[in-house]
């Protein structure tokens, strides 16, 4: 072991990226700056990845609330629409369900409780246990939540999201009634069209809801399939993955997003005189012990990346060789042991116990949260992540 550093993660300041902006010649720019800039020699695999943020923005993937309206009330018939586990989130939703609500003449607004679907908490399971309330079975209405909790107010933001939703659908123009319930097909005791809105669980929401009678089902990643009067699209994910650009518009989940990777990393292997992996990532996919919210509002970690990305760790727990098939060495014996383990192990470890308490996660979804992790949501300016020593091992120098 002759290197001491392993895996170095860095931030990669860029300018800011406008529609139009061709963002494979612009990440390429500000790496190979960075680089020369902090004299950093590129080596084989190398990870570059850029957010999906700004991929979005480069092609101009922006759609309205009056374009979102006009293709929900094409795909609904613009009548009653139930509305069913929307997380809580001014960023991700609120000018979604504008946009649902200007399309239709009344909103079944129905919120999963105690929280949503990525962990935001309308209530706690303690105060449910209190009040004797059973959220598998339990239907609430608006007036029954209200008298048994009261104004709910979250933590973290300061806003009553049962307040606030209502509020956006009657700003819209339509009306709403508010219901609070687990399972999804509870809505068709209101209306049969509905659009599903969560997430992860989509498919099983819209096969239950469609073996249960509904006649028109949709989710989030059927609004927004193809363009809608000029607007951005994405026939993938559809409105999933959206975030607020401005009280009127949504930045979509961006398009094409493999091409953009794999792009990025031939253009940056042929700069560098290296092979460059690279990807788009999103959301990381972590919960927060604390908020207890888990951090993957975005459809995938990561929509778009290289071949080399592909596949889950095949790593060795160092702690269990040293504890176990070498517990009797120290030193230098135990390290050179425990390198040669490392240069014989086999292609692939499922099973092995040598693999036990390792991370089985996909390579694309450990890279993304790192570098979600690192560049933030906020002001650092480093919408790009420069990743060395991903794929070393101990033996490598």
């Amino acid at each position: 072991m002759s290197r001491t550093l392993g895996t170095v993660v860095r931030g990669v300041r860029a300018p800011i990226f406008r529609e139009g902006d061709d963002i494979v010649k612009g990440t390429v720019n500000a790496v190979l700056e960075a680089l020369r800039e902090n004299n950093i020699p590129a080596r084989d695999r190398d990870v570059v990845a850029v957010t999906e943020s700004v991929v979005a923005r480069a092609q101009g993937n922006y759609a309205s609330i009056e374009q979102i309206a006009k293709d929900v009330r094409k795909k609904t018939g613009g009548g009653t629409v139930g509305v069913t586990f929307p997380i809580l989130s001014r960023n991700r939703f609120a000018v979604l369900l504008s946009g649902i609500a200007k399309g239709c003449k009344k909103v079944v607004l129905m919120l999963s409780y105690p929280s949503d679907e990525v962990g935001n908490h309308l209530l706690s399971i303690d105060l449910l246990d209190e009040k004797g309330v059973d959220p598998w079975n339990d239907v609430l209405s608006l007036e029954e939540f209200r008298e048994k909790f009261g104004r709910v107010v979250h933590p973290f933001t300061g806003v009553d999201y049962v307040e606030y939703y209502g509020d956006i659908i009657r700003e819209a123009g339509a009306e709403v009634e508010i219901v609070f319930a687990n399972r999804v097909e509870t809505i068709l005791r209101y209306t049969d069209t509905v659009i599903t809105c969560d997430i992860h669980t989509r498919e099983r929401s819209k096969r239950l809801l469609r073996a249960a009678g509904g006649r028109v089902v949709l989710g989030l990643d059927d609004i927004l399939t193809e363009p809608v009067d000029g607007s951005g699209y994405n026939a993938q994910y559809g409105l999933l993955g959206s975030n607020k650009a401005t009280d009127e518009t949504v930045k979509l989940f961006p398009r094409d997003t493999m091409e953009v990777a794999q792009a990025l990393g031939a253009e940056l292997s042929r700069a560098t005189g290296r092979q460059i992996e690279a990807m788009v990532y999103g959301d990381g996919a972590f919960k927060d012990p604390a908020g207890k919210i888990w951090e993957l509002a975005d459809p995938v970690v990561a929509p778009g990346y290289t071949e080399g990305l592909t596949g889950t760790p095949n790593e060795i727990k160092l702690k269990y060789l040293a504890d176990k098939d070498f517990a009797d060495l120290s030193g230098e014996a135990l390290q050179e042991a425990i390198e040669e383990r490392i240069r014989e192990k086999d292609a692939s470890l499922v099973g092995n116990m040598a693999a036990e308490g390792t991370t089985p996660r996909h390579i694309t979804d450990l890279i993304g949260s790192l570098c979600d992790l690192t560049s933030g949501s906020g002001d650092k300016g480093t919408p790009i992540v420069y990743i060395q020593g991903y794929f070393d091992n101990l033996t490598d120098d």
